[in-house]
């Protein structure tokens, strides 16, 4: 079953935001932990949810960062500032990423675009939210732990959407939170995310499948809770395979990486007109993809 309603999941799990983008917080015995950092228009929604839902913000001491696309980690230098003991956790690829002058650039200009595409810049003005050179952390990696007290998180290296992707494991409660790259699931469909590099990610979907799953907790458009969280990760598979299939046909029938973008762009916005992305940030995510796929075809064993 999905859901998108912010709120208390079960015992010590909280879905916090709003449909479009959300984050989570697991409270341990000794801390708690916000998982994933979501867009920054969040700020005022996020702390008035805190409140209204009676969250202790003083045991909110860790935060981890599932990947560092701007849509993922816009709440970070509002807890880091709120907060500054706070302990921040990414890959050490994520925060190659999150030291670079362009990357923090296209974070602040694409939390704007989205901003106005949903209507919520004023959140914008409520709180110093914009990236700059002041945020550093923990390194963590494949097989590190983050200890809670009574709950703990596994790190598992899931890199494929983009190339500084974890995903977070919790054993005690069956619990999965890979961010982008376990699937979107928007409305009654899963969105593959295979940004960066396709073939990776469909690696990393397979390398999730044997985990047991009761509750799946994606950044986009709420968790997925019941039979469908357990075979979730087995449909996002088929839905890769099936997303490669047609990125393929429309790329041999045009043999332009251009125009088969143009098509993607057209069905995608024909049929969900208002998925959150702007039409210019997700033609960039499409190209990239295709770019991938399209090498893979033209040079077999190149890219894969």
């Amino acid at each position: 079953m999905r859901n998108r309603k912010a709120g208390q999941i079960r015992d010590h799990l909280w879905y916090l935001g709003r449909e479009e983008s959300g984050v989570y917080l697991l409270e341990g015995e000794s801390c708690s932990l916000v998982l994933s950092g979501g867009m920054s228009y969040l700020a005022p929604v996020v702390l008035q949810q805190i409140h209204d839902f009676g969250i202790d913000e003083r045991k909110i001491r860790k935060l981890l960062i599932l990947h560092a696309h701007f849509d993922h980690v816009g709440l970070v230098p509002f807890f880091k500032r709120r907060n500054p003991a706070i302990d921040i956790f990414a890959l050490a690829r994520a925060w190659e990423i999150l030291r670079m002058p362009k990357g923090i650039e296209t974070i602040n200009a694409f939390s704007h675009l989205v901003a106005e595409r949903m209507g919520v810049t004023e959140a914008l003005g409520e709180h110093d939210l914009d990236w700059r050179n002041d945020i550093a952390g923990v390194v963590v990696a494949e097989g590190s732990e983050i200890d809670l007290g009574g709950l703990t998180i596994r790190i598992f290296e899931t890199p494929g959407h983009s190339s500084c992707s974890l995903s977070a494991y919790c054993p005690e409660i069956c619990t999965i939170f890979p961010s982008d790259g376990g699937g979107i699931p928007y409305e009654d469909t899963i969105l593959p995310a295979g940004n960066s590099n396709y073939t990776r990610y469909q690696e990393s979907l397979n390398k999730m499948k044997p985990l047991a799953v009761d509750i799946l907790c994606a950044d986009h458009y709420g968790y997925v809770t019941g039979p469908e969280a357990e075979t979730y990760i087995a449909r996002s598979i088929d839905a890769a395979r099936e997303y490669r299939a047609l990125i393929e046909t429309i790329y041999r029938r045009t043999g332009s990486i251009e125009e088969t973008v143009k098509q993607l762009l057209d069905d995608i916005y024909t049929r969900r007109p208002g998925y959150f992305l702007s039409p210019e940030i997700y033609a960039g995510v499409c190209r990239q993809t295709v770019r991938h796929i399209a090498g893979a075809l033209d040079q077999p064993g190149v890219g894969e």
